[in-house]
């Protein structure tokens, strides 16, 4: 059996990378990792006991005294909060809005940092995020950044949210977008951006499966 890989795919809201990473860590028979989630999972926590999301102390307090866990089922990391699966709370655009706030912390970023290398320690891993090839795993063997225009990600977040039977407008999932993708950027703790030894991969005129092939592909060539 060949060496366990580290394989990171990060880019922007939007843009596949979770669909994808799930699909590629099925054909692997790695484990995918929503790095994603982690951050919603607190910032869930936050809004359920409504806390500032601009307050330090506040969020503080809530990394010191939250207990994350990472369990593994079925082939799938999720994400426990004090002992709760919260997997079906945290899919909500105003959490993945507050999500990306809160991620601007160091104490938010710092208490999460281990968890994730401590998942991917083995390898054998599909990690998908935001800073996985430039800072949580930035000697992983493999990087992609996926990427794609705004208004193509636009129309697949309002699908995506339409196929969930979740009522929402379109302008809305744009002006959030927009948001998200300046915060995302701006950011002065691990900023959104392509590492600079990743294989970036434009997905506007490819299939989901059109982009695990490439990545696979990539891969096998290497």
């Amino acid at each position: 059996m060949g060496k366990k890989l580290i394989i990171t795919i990060d880019g922007p809201a939007g843009a596949g990378k979770s669909t994808v990473s799930r699909i590629l860590a099925k054909n692997m028979n790695y484990i995918y990792l929503d790095t994603g989630a982690l951050y919603r999972a607190l910032a869930y926590k936050a809004l359920k006991l409504k806390i500032s999301l601009e307050d330090v102390s506040a969020l503080t307090n809530l990394c010191s005294t939250t207990d994350v866990v990472l369990k593994n089922i079925d082939g799938q990391m999720k994400v426990f909060v004090d002992g709760k699966n919260v997997e079906e709370k945290i899919r909500t655009e105003e959490v993945s809005m507050a999500a990306s706030k809160i991620s601007t912390f160091i104490v938010v970023r710092e208490k999460l940092l281990n968890l994730q290398r401590e998942t991917g320690a083995q390898g054998g891993i599909v990690a998908e995020g935001r800073d996985m090839g430039s800072v949580v795993f930035p000697h992983a063997d493999y990087k992609f950044y996926l990427d794609a225009q705004l208004d193509e990600r636009i129309k697949r977040r309002y699908k995506e949210l339409l196929d969930k039977c979740v009522s929402v407008e379109y302008q809305s999932i744009q002006k959030d977008m927009l948001a998200r993708d300046k915060q995302d950027k701006q950011r002065e703790i691990a900023p959104l951006k392509a590492p600079d030894d990743a294989v970036t991969i434009d997905s506007d005129n490819l299939t989901v499966e059109g982009v695990v092939d490439k990545i696979i592909s990539y891969i096998s060539i290497k």
